[in-house]
């Protein structure tokens, strides 16, 4: 598992979803996650310690979780499967450490607001990470031996589907990357 950092929520201009941009740390690798819209200002309403004046739904798990005397370890986003990301929600219970499925998008509403670690499974960033080039603003094209080598992992069905990633990736104006620190 990597450590990884939420960088960035971005909004597609081919077709207004939203885009969680997931960092690793200590790399530029990136990992794009489209979410749905609450989801997406569930995430960045925490993020910029924005007030509301009521609970939204991941505080109100969250408050739950603690009032339960349990805590969230870390999150992970564990599976890429049929061009859907699958996480899970590691708590630490009176019990033990328990592990709940979850949408990658919930697991991240709530790590931010438990500032838990965020990880990723090696496995999902080898089929849908992208590195960036040093200045971090364009994507690093593999070679075509190392291409070849990435994609016997993935069928020609996986692959199809993860070409809308490529395309939203040139899509993108990355040198808000370039500025950030690392």
């Amino acid at each position: 598992m990597k450590e990884m950092t939420i960088d960035s929520i971005r909004v597609s201009l081919m077709n207004y979803q939203r885009v969680v941009i997931l960092k690793e740390q200590d790399s530029n690798r990136i990992l794009p996650i489209w979410i749905g819209a609450s989801e997406a200002d569930a995430i960045a309403v925490k993020l910029q310690e924005v007030e509301v004046a009521r609970p939204l739904t991941h505080d109100l798990l969250y408050s739950t979780i603690s009032t339960l005397n349990s805590s969230i370890g870390f999150v992970v986003v564990s599976e890429l499967h049929n061009d859907t990301f699958h996480a899970a929600i590691s708590l630490n219970t009176s019990k033990g450490q328990i592990e709940i499925d979850c949408r990658p998008s919930d697991a991240l509403a709530l790590a931010v607001r438990a500032k838990a670690p965020i990880y990723v499974e090696e496995t999902v960033l080898d089929k849908a990470g992208i590195t960036l080039d040093e200045e971090g603003d364009k994507p690093v094209i593999n070679n075509k031996e190392e291409g070849k080598k990435k994609q016997g992992n993935l069928d020609e069905q996986e692959m199809k589907g993860l070409s809308a990633y490529k395309e939203f990736i040139n899509t993108l104006d990355l040198e808000d990357f370039k500025k950030r620190p690392s």
